[in-house]
Order: structure tokens, then C-alpha cells, then sequence
């Protein structure tokens, strides 16, 4: 997800690290398992630390962590590394009016059906009914 956020392509990801763009992919996919000397690498070039890729995961977790078969963080996380998921989130984060960012995600939770119509009567920001 962080190489499409900052508009980089699986071949310069690779050409940065020695790989193939197919190896890249691989990686991508989860079709191959990276070692924690290649993510820090990928860290490196993507300019972010190697926290960045165990956001939410707290030291010490057991059971049905997020490693864990069965998890769910609520959200598919795969949506989310879409073109479609980045450019969205993209977008959403470039509106600087918070009060719009905000009315905004109200009416895509309507349009969802994940909104909890009375709490938004009571706000008075009830946009479909």
C-alpha cells in the first residue's frame, strides 16, 4: 500500500532492491514470505521505518492476533491497497475542511448501511433516509 501511496511501480521498487518486478509482486501477493533484512530494505526505500509494517500489532499478543487464522480487523484490508482504496483514501485526506471530511464519511456509512441512523438524527446530519 505504501508503494502505490507514494506513486512508485513494482519495477522501481525492484530495481531499488536487486529484485525483478515479478519478485516484488510475489511479495505483494503474500505468494512469497519476506525476511526481516528484505522488509527492512523495502522500509528503507519506501522511507518509512519498519514499525510501519506492524501497525496495530502490539508486542506480546496471543491467541486470534492478527497473524492469527480467523482474525478480522472489522475491514478488509485489501480493499484498502486497491488503486480504487488508495485514490479514495487519498482524496478523503486531501479535503482540508474537517466539517466536510466529516459529513462526508456520515453519507458513505448511509449509503453502506453501516450508519446508525439514530445517532445521526440526534446530530441532525441525517443525509439518506
Amino acid at each position: 500500500m505504501r508503494r502505490m501511496l507514494i506513486a512508485m511501480s513494482q519495477e522501481k521498487l525492484g530495481e531499488s532492491l536487486g529484485l525483478t518486478f515479478q519478485q516484488v509482486q510475489k511479495y505483494e501477493k503474500g505468494t512469497n514470505r519476506i525476511g526481516a533484512s528484505r522488509l527492512y530494505q523495502i522500509g528503507s526505500v519506501l522511507g518509512v521505518p519498519i514499525e510501519y509494517f506492524f501497525e496495530g500489532v502490539e508486542s506480546g499478543e496471543t491467541g486470534d492476533g492478527p497473524f492469527e487464522p480467523g482474525a478480522s480487523a472489522g475491514f478488509d484490508m485489501d480493499v484498502l491497497s486497491t488503486a480504487e482504496g488508495i485514490q479514495l483514501n487519498s482524496a478523503f485526506f486531501a479535503i482540508t475542511d474537517a466539517k466536510l471530511r466529516k459529513r462526508i464519511l456520515d453519507l458513505v456509512k448511509t449509503l453502506g448501511g453501516m450508519a446508525d441512523e439514530a445517532e445521526m438524527a440526534e446530530d441532525g446530519k441525517l443525509l439518506v433516509s
